[in-house]
């Protein structure tokens, strides 16, 4: 710890404060603020002036209080400990701070993000003589039950291997290796810490080729994403932005998952941290935490601290991401972050630009989301992190500023809807007002199921969902009875895939999760049934009939009825429902009506 001070606090606003008397500072360098040493950052430096902003509670400091520097980055520590724990925006272990303080977080509290006491049992896979590079794995350790965590050369040291230590357990500050550089011997231990607004550097990058599967039928048949991809939650108050996030964490088939609860509210927060402990894994049997971290940044934590979360956040999936792992982020909401930045605008005084936030609202926003990607790393692996960021736009008004930055900047948009929500439809995902921009990545690895062409009944169900919506107008006009038979039987082929396919129960052991080939069993069996109707329909069989058919109802149930592990039974309803509609064929196609 540097007791000698850099600088005096001179004038406070908020979380900003203005130092002078200021020698050896850097930009961006993590600094201590005051006797109980709060965390800052600097953001501006004038002559002998700085700006600082404090990632803690600045009531009660004075100007006078001295600042010291760090000479480092604001950082993360990366290495075994992360899995399982709840961090704060600036990578505070929350457990550690509530054993140290209470039940209520206390300014200046100083604890280490990871473990310094417990042991580790590691592995070495590297031999003394040997090259290493950035990036390459220098030993394992089995972090979790089902986790193993590969120990990584820091990307800025290269060299020569002279000693590394045998098979043991070792804490993260003991010396497990000595690397030989141009400019030294390096010491390397189990973890390393990297400045977070920094990207990790990778060797190429690559095309996201390969889908997401959420077990999301809306998502996974219609908009789907790719691992590596970007996408966007927005929907006003009570849409079900966090519970769509949570449904995704649970299911997707991400190796890991890093959760930032950025700027939600307490209630939101608490019902993260209650329930994520308790929820199991339906992958490996084993809790889910093994596989998650949290970071909590509630909307009554310090404002700095919520900016500061993204990029906590990213940065450690950056360093699963190197070790070859698929990595998803749910940042939640990244409009609370917008309104950080904002915050801390105005009491910078910069000039605002749309409804009060700064004009680099956008570049924050691309940078953010363009650290997500599917990448060859360093030593030749393939590793991606997907971006899922929730949007709350005041209001549900997908006009605003944050909304419409974001969608330039992500390729898949899942749009929330109200009125849905308020019909207990969930996911509440208007198929109207989303879109996904892989369907082209992805139509390649649908392929490999041969039962049906995934991309040619996907937009067929699309075109039925597109007129749907058209038809509805009409119907407020003139009511249904008066539309021809066959404009009838769109809505009534719509109203299948609305509630058969799209509407998924998360409560129901078999709904919750659907494996992408059932999906496309479920999408297969509706258009089927639309199309045999269309046929028959042309041949004068009146709507009434169709509606009063048994195969609706086994149509409507099959969701529910029908599991993972039962696609068989797909082709029993399908003989089910051809055997109704050849005997209703041969009523009007055989002259008896």
């Amino acid at each position: 710890m540097n007791n000698k001070s850099v600088a005096t606090v001179s004038w406070i606003s908020g979380p900003v404060i203005r130092a002078d008397h200021v020698v050896g500072l850097s930009m961006m360098e993590q600094v201590e603020v005051g006797e109980e040493r709060l965390i800052g950052e600097v953001l501006e430096l004038d002559g002998d002036m700085a700006t600082i902003q404090v990632y803690e509670d600045t009531t009660g400091l004075k100007p006078g209080a001295p600042i010291y520097g760090t000479g480092s980055l604001l950082y993360v520590e990366l290495g075994p400990g992360l899995l399982k724990n709840i961090y704060d925006g600036i990578q505070r272990p929350l457990a550690d701070i509530q054993a140290l303080q209470g039940d209520f977080i206390h300014r200046g509290a100083q604890v280490n993000a990871l473990d310094r006491k417990r042991h580790w049992k590691f592995t070495p896979i590297c031999r003394v003589g040997n090259i290493l590079k950035g990036g390459d794995t220098i030993g394992e350790v089995s972090e979790t039950v089902t986790f193993l965590h590969r120990i990584l050369c820091p990307p800025n040291i290269q060299g020569e291997l002279l000693e590394i230590v045998p098979s043991g357990e070792y804490t993260i500050e003991d010396v497990i290796a000595k690397v030989k550089t141009t400019t030294g011997i390096e010491e390397l231990k189990l973890y390393h810490r990297w400045p977070v607004r920094r990207p990790r550097p990778y060797r190429q990058r690559q095309t996201p080729s390969i889908p997401l599967i959420t077990g999301q039928r809306v998502i996974d048949t219609f908009f789907p994403i790719a691992k590596g991809g970007t996408a966007a939650v927005p929907g006003g108050f009570g849409t079900g932005k966090t519970i769509t996030q949570h449904q995704l964490a649970k299911w997707c088939d991400a190796n890991l998952i890093v959760y930032i609860g950025c700027g939600e509210r307490g209630n939101e927060m608490t019902g993260v941290l209650v329930d994520f402990p308790k929820l199991i894994d339906p992958k490996s049997g084993n809790p889910l935490m093994e596989r998650t971290i949290l970071i909590a940044n509630t909307s009554d934590m310090p404002v700095a601290a919520r900016e500061a979360s993204i990029y906590t956040g990213i940065t450690i999936a950056e360093y699963y991401r190197d070790m070859g792992y698929d990595v998803a982020i749910m940042a939640d909401s990244t409009s609370r972050w917008a309104e950080a930045l904002r915050e801390i605008s105005g009491r910078l005084e910069e000039m605002p630009a749309e409804e009060g936030f700064p004009a680099y609202l956008a570049t924050r926003l691309a940078e953010f989301y363009e650290r997500a990607g599917r990448v060859t790393t360093l030593n030749g692996s393939e590793g991606s992190i997907t971006v899922i960021g929730a949007v709350s736009p005041p209001g549900g008004d997908f006009s605003e500023p944050v909304t419409q930055h974001t969608k330039r900047f992500v390729r898949c948009f899942w749009g929330l809807d109200k009125e849905l929500a308020s019909a207990r439809y969930f996911p509440a995902i208007n198929y109207m007002d989303s879109y996904s921009e892989y369907l082209e990545d992805v139509s390649g690895w649908w392929a490999q199921f041969e039962d049906a062409d995934w991309k040619e009944l996907r937009d067929k169900g699309m075109a039925m969902l597109q007129q749907d919506n058209r038809l509805q107008k009409i119907v407020k006009l003139v009511g249904e009875d008066s539309m021809p038979d066959d404009q009838r039987l769109v809505i009534e082929g719509a109203k299948l895939l609305k509630n058969a396919l799209l509407q998924q129960s998360a409560f129901d052991d078999v709904d919750m999760y659907a494996h992408p080939l059932r999906q496309l069993w479920m999408l297969k069996i509706i258009l089927h049934f639309y199309d045999r109707a269309s046929d028959i329909i042309k041949k004068g069989a009146p709507i009434y009939r169709i509606r009063e058919m048994e195969a609706i109802e086994s149509i409507g149930r099959m969701k529910m009825r029908i599991s993972n592990d039962e696609i068989d039974k797909f082709q029993d309803l399908l003989r089910e429902i051809d055997a109704e509609m050849d005997e209703l064929e041969y009523d009007y196609a055989g002259g008896l009506f």
